[in-house]
């Protein structure tokens, strides 16, 4: 076969993958993520059923891909965030906010779905990106003296990662941002103090 018709038929394949993924997001922000259904997704993505089975086996699979292509998008724009201009504290203040406002946008798709997702394949992986994205900027800020010390880096990155993922549905993002940040922020000698 010609590399040109290997190249295009390729080509194809992943738009249609792409438009799939698509629709699932599409389905899932407008209706939820239990509403997801082959035909609706075949619907959406402007396809045919037959042609959505050559791609995916169900939705479960179609889910799977959309969330695992969330996961690295959300990774790819903390990343950024954290490589960015700017002061460590600053840098790291913006990864928080930015992670507690997915975790609030992912406990809006529904809780028991969202959690079955991130138990995929590749999630551990990503997590661990995550945590040691985390690890670094904490360890940065606090060479620079604006985060606390008195814990290790890897702690509090897994400290603020469980806070931010549990309180996704609490009163909203930026309540538990300034919780998180006050507890990355403490001065361990006044709250010796204080106690």
């Amino acid at each position: 076969m010609p590399k040109l018709w290997t190249d295009t038929v390729a080509t194809h394949r992943e738009e249609v993958r792409q438009a799939v993924l698509d629709a699932a997001g599409e389905l899932v922000a407008r209706d939820g993520l239990w509403a997801v259904s082959m035909s609706r997704l075949a619907e959406a993505a402007g396809i045919g059923r037959a042609t959505l089975y050559k791609y995916f086996a169900d939705v479960e699979e179609v889910l799977t891909a959309w969330h695992a292509r969330q996961v690295s998008a959300h990774l790819t724009d903390l990343a950024t965030m954290a490589a960015g201009a700017g002061d460590a504290s600053a840098r790291l203040r913006a990864v928080v906010e930015r992670y507690a406002h997915i975790c609030a946008q992912r406990s809006r798709h529904g809780g028991d779905v969202a959690a079955a997702l991130h138990r995929g394949p590749g999630i551990a992986d990503q997590h661990r990106q995550l945590q040691d994205l985390l690890t670094d900027l904490i360890q940065e800020a606090a060479s620079a003296g604006t985060v606390r010390a008195d814990v290790p880096a890897e702690q509090l990155a897994g400290f603020c990662l469980a806070a931010l993922t549990a309180a996704g549905t609490a009163s909203g993002p930026d309540v538990v941002v300034e919780l998180v940040w006050t507890a990355l922020t403490a001065d361990p000698a006044s709250a010796a103090d204080s106690a």
